[in-house]
């Protein structure tokens, strides 16, 4: 129980500073006279992810799961490449969908070679941080929640964008 609890407890504190990071990089937008897409979605992803760690706390404390290592590898290789895309986005990175006049699509970093690696990793995420204690139902109806979402997200995304 004290490893579920203090996993829980890191999954919280990374989505919370990337919330921090996410506020002040809004902030510097609007300075620069960003505008906002996709707001009446955005309260779902607040919901979906918020429920997704509800869901895992529900699920453990119903059935239990069993430690594995191997899976915490992988999330930990999951945040590097977090810290990656974040860092090649700089400023212009955000939960939200934020367009900066004369703005340009960052093409750096993964974004070299994929349109949505941000997306990529959010995906493998919801597989990736209830898999570390095998909670095999949040997998499942997460998976299925969060493909619908990103499906919106994606189109927004890339109408404002242009692809």
């Amino acid at each position: 129980m004290l490893y579920f609890i203090s996993f829980i407890a890191f999954v919280v504190f990374q989505r919370l500073l990337e919330l921090v990071v996410a506020r002040q990089n809004e902030q510097w937008a609007r300075s620069q006279g960003a505008l906002e897409y996709g707001q009446s979605h955005y309260p779902y992803i607040v919901l979906l992810h918020t429920m997704f760690i509800i869901s895992m706390i529900v699920e453990y404390l119903y059935k239990g799961g069993a430690f594995n290592y191997v899976v915490l590898l992988i999330f930990f290789v999951l945040i590097m490449l977090k810290v990656w895309i974040i860092s090649s986005l700089g400023k212009y990175w955000n939960t939200k969908i934020l367009k900066v006049p004369g703005s340009a699509f960052v093409r750096k970093g993964l974004y070299k070679f994929f349109k949505h690696p941000n997306y990529f990793i959010v995906v493998c995420e919801i597989i990736v941080i209830p898999l570390v204690f095998n909670l095999y139902i949040t997998v499942v109806v997460f998976t299925v929640l969060n493909s619908i979402m990103l499906r919106v997200r994606i189109k927004e995304e890339e109408r404002v964008w242009g692809f």
